[in-house]
C-alpha cells in the first residue's frame, strides 16, 4: 500500500523539530551541521529527519564540494495549503452560523430576564 503525497507530507509536518527545520530553511540555504545546531541531538538523528522531508517533498539536498546544502522545495506545502483552502470556506461557514446561533441565545436570554433574575423555585418548573 502505497500512501499518497499528502498523507506523507502531513506526516514529515507532523513532527515539531522537522517544523524547525523546515522553518530555518524558508530563510534560506543551510548545510546538516546549521540546521543541527539549535537541537540537542546527533547528526545522524538530525539526518534521519532530513531523509524524512526529503522523501516527503519538502526539502532536496545538494552538492557543493564537500558541502550538502539542504534546500527547502514549497510544492507539497502548496499542495497542504490548497488541501485547507478547500475546507477553509465550509469552516468559516459554520463559525459563521455559530456566531449568529450564539448572539441570538445570548438576546433571547436578555429578552426574557427583563432584568430580573429568576427564583430557584421558577427555574425548576421549567
Amino acid at each position: 500500500m502505497t500512501a499518497d503525497a499528502l498523507s506523507v507530507t502531513f506526516a514529515a509536518l507532523a513532527d515539531p523539530t522537522r517544523r524547525a527545520i523546515l522553518a530555518r530553511l524558508a530563510k534560506g540555504d543551510a548545510t546538516v551541521s546549521a540546521l543541527a545546531r539549535p537541537f540537542d541531538m546527533t547528526l545522524p538523528a538530525v539526518s534521519k529527519h532530513l531523509r524524512v522531508l526529503e522523501h516527503a517533498g519538502l526539502i532536496t539536498r545538494g552538492r557543493d564540494a564537500q558541502w550538502r546544502p539542504c534546500r527547502l522545495s514549497p510544492a507539497p506545502l502548496r499542495d497542504v495549503s490548497a488541501w485547507v483552502d478547500a475546507y477553509r470556506t465550509l469552516w468559516e461557514e459554520r463559525f459563521d452560523r455559530l456566531d449568529t446561533y450564539l448572539h441570538d441565545l445570548t438576546a433571547t436570554k436578555k429578552e426574557n430576564s427583563h432584568g430580573r433574575k429568576r427564583s430557584p423555585r421558577a427555574r425548576r418548573k421549567r
